[in-house]
């Protein structure tokens, strides 16, 4: 038996290294690599069934071509001949006829490999299509929030909870997203450390507390505000830090801080005004508090302005100073390569713009984009207003090709499907978005069918489409070469390819890359944007409906890219909304039933589940499920494609609805 060091691509910030036991060309097991220190010898519970993913009985194994009404499924086996010439075809045809801008191609996160999704992408600007502002359905939000707070830098290194004295999980499930934190976050329990939680829903994360905060979606720049309010009141800020790493916390405690009293706190977030000065009580002492800030928070209305304002609580106690101390959101940007040679190797400097959330607006009837190509995503399900989506994507006009391993929702959709490998079947280079690692993962397994990997596809197009820039012949590591030329970030690239995972974080404090080059209270520039450049919180327009959405990752089906897995599906239960027994019983319903959610945008239906783990006034709609899973429809029909206040990000929290018996 063999056993292979690879690195799981999912959307995930943990990145784990693993190792894939493989017998007679067959991956028979898949567990933690005990050489990471991060990853600590375990796997989650998804990802330990890969092998299942890989030999899923739904895997599309050839290329297809639809017969049938779009959105029906109705296709017949292609060979990739045939395939390529009609995309290649098409493609030609429309660049003569109406130019490049036409086209629409992207690759997204369903695989994080910087290769396999930033090669495709340089595909479409070396051609000069239109090109997808990606992240706006995810991160955009958080990262210009903290952007403009801390700098284009990663936060804390969450190995160093280890050293922390204070644990605070504010809006993030580890249990779902993030295992391998809750880890380290239990042996410094072990050493008495205590946890605060805050979160709309309790989690498990949150059951296993020391103190748990069931905080009102919205309301987190409310709470650290007031947390700021009680650690000046009581003399608790680190003057001396602030006065030498800080910009603008004067004019914050001034004109904002007085607002925030523990009572109108408590007014706003719906917590007691005995947790709320319990919470900045702990802060207040701790010099090495350590805040993990999950991405949810941001996905708000003014979910920029929430994110930005807990994000500075650490400059008021000086914790960013300290090891062990600080926040974290996100590491890649510290990751400085070359990624450019990779996802712009030529190209106009310009094109036009699709944000992602907008996807559905720019394939309506009267846009100009015409062919459509996605690899490693689902914005049939995943979009905000994913009916305008569906709808654009009805177009007969539209040529559009998908590469995925499964026939999605978006799939279904599509005019060619071509089947695409698991991250299993590939190897790639990894750096991660939640700790300072970087990995090369070897391929363990040969494709299975006649599955192509995204470079494969990606390299086979240029040459066709006569592309002719020296990245698109290259080999994996070759192209992983080509990411350090030049870069910020010094490594030798041949020592990677022996799969090790190398870690590029320090033991020193919080460094601050605003224009400042301090922790800035005041930014400028978000001032030049027109936006608040201190911290505040201002409540949402009036809703048309009464009850407030809630969306997060399943334990078992965090995204669509594991619904691949009939026994992870089977765990996860049928896709369901949870309500709080008040608000079942004031509709007279009851658990186990159909219920279907409604409001401007349309409506789905999902089986209730009667939980007190939400707060009332709240619907729980927890992971992303194919629609077909469901009693009817996919939750995200009922998210309008607004902005957030930074970032131009999707406001999926914002969306508010009625619920009734089916």
């Amino acid at each position: 038996m063999a056993t292979i060091r690879t690195v799981c691509a999912h959307d995930c910030p943990d990145m784990c290294s693993l190792l894939a036991h493989v017998e007679d060309g067959r991956i028979v097991r898949i567990q933690g690599d005990p050489e990471q220190p991060f990853t600590a010898g375990f796997a989650c519970g998804k990802v330990n069934r890969d092998m299942e993913l890989v030999y899923s009985p739904e895997r599309l194994t050839t290329p297809l071509r639809r017969v049938g009404p779009k959105g029906s499924g109705a296709f017949e086996p292609i060979t990739w001949d045939a395939a390529l010439d009609e995309i290649v075809a098409r493609w030609t045809g429309l660049i003569a006829e109406s130019g490049p801008e036409t086209i629409l191609g992207y690759a997204y996160s369903a695989h994080q490999g910087l290769i396999n999704r930033g090669l495709t992408n340089g595909l479409f600007h070396a051609l000069g299509t239109s090109r997808l502002l990606g992240g706006t359905v995810c991160d955009s939000c958080a990262d210009a929030a903290w952007e403009a707070t801390v700098g284009p830098i990663g936060g804390a290194d969450p190995e160093s909870a280890s050293e922390s004295d204070l644990l605070i999980s504010w809006g993030s499930d580890l249990h779902a997203t993030n295992v391998h934190l809750w880890a380290k976050f239990e042996q410094a329990r072990k050493r008495g450390v205590k946890l605060v939680v805050i979160d709309p829903r309790r989690t498990r994360t949150a059951q296993a507390a020391d103190l748990y905060l069931p905080i009102r979606i919205g309301t987190d720049s409310a709470l650290a505000l007031g947390v700021m309010h009680i650690l000046v009141r009581d003399g608790l800020a680190d003057r001396a830090y602030l006065a030498e790493h800080a910009l603008g916390f004067d004019q914050v405690e001034r004109d904002v801080l007085p607002r925030f009293t523990p009572e109108r706190t408590a007014a706003i977030t719906g917590l007691s005004v005995a947790d709320i000065e319990r919470f900045a009580a702990m802060y207040g002492v701790a010099q090495k508090s350590f805040i993990r800030i999950g991405f949810g928070m941001s996905r708000y209305l003014h979910g920029g302005q929430n994110l930005r304002t807990v994000a500075l609580l650490p400059g008021v106690t000086g914790a960013y100073g300290r090891y062990g101390g600080g926040a974290i959101v996100a590491t890649a940007a510290s990751f400085d390569l070359n990624y450019n040679a990779v996802r712009k190797p030529s190209g106009p400097a310009t094109a036009r713009t699709v944000n992602h959330l907008k996807l559905g607006e720019a394939l309506s009837a009267d846009a100009s984009i015409r062919a459509l190509f996605i690899a490693a995503n689902n914005p049939a399900i995943t979009n905000p207003d994913t009916a305008k989506i569906r709808a654009g994507l009805s177009r007969e006009d539209l040529f559009t090709v998908v590469h995925d391993p499964f026939m999605t929702a978006t799939a279904r959709y599509a005019d060619i499907v071509l089947p695409a490998t698991t991250y299993l079947e590939t190897e790639d280079f990894y750096r991660s978005y939640g700790t300072y690692y970087m990995q090369y993962g070897q391929q363990v397994v040969e494709p299975l069918g006649q599955a192509w990997s995204n470079v494969r596809l990606t390299q086979t197009l240029a040459a066709r489409m006569g592309v002719t820039d020296p990245v698109f012949n290259m080999t994996p590591p070759d192209i992983m070469k080509e990411l350090f030329r030049g870069a910020g970030l010094k490594a030798d690239p041949e020592t990677l390819l022996n799969g090790v995972a190398v870690s590029i974080a320090g033991r020193s404090g919080q460094e601050f890359r605003t224009p400042s080059g301090k922790l800035e209270f005041y930014s400028q520039t978000l001032a030049d944007q027109g936006l608040p450049p201190m911290p505040d919180w201002a409540p949402e327009p009036a809703a048309a409906y009464p009850l407030r959405l809630l969306t997060t990752p399943g334990y078992f089906q965090s995204h669509t890219a594991f619904s691949g897995v009939a026994f992870l599906r089977q765990r996860e239960g049928v896709p369901c909304a949870v309500l709080h027994p008040e608000d079942a019983a004031s509709r007279g319903l009851t658990d186990g039933q159909a219920i279907r959610l409604k409001n401007d945008l349309g409506q789905v239906s999902l089986r209730l589940r009667v939980r007190d783990e939400v707060q009332p006034g709240v619907v729980l709609v927890p992971g992303q499920r194919p629609d077909e899973e469901a009693e009817g429809g996919t939750v995200n029909m009922l998210c309008a494609d607004g902005y957030t206040d930074m970032g131009a990000g999707a406001t999926y929290q914002s969306t508010w609805l009625e619920v009734s018996a089916v």
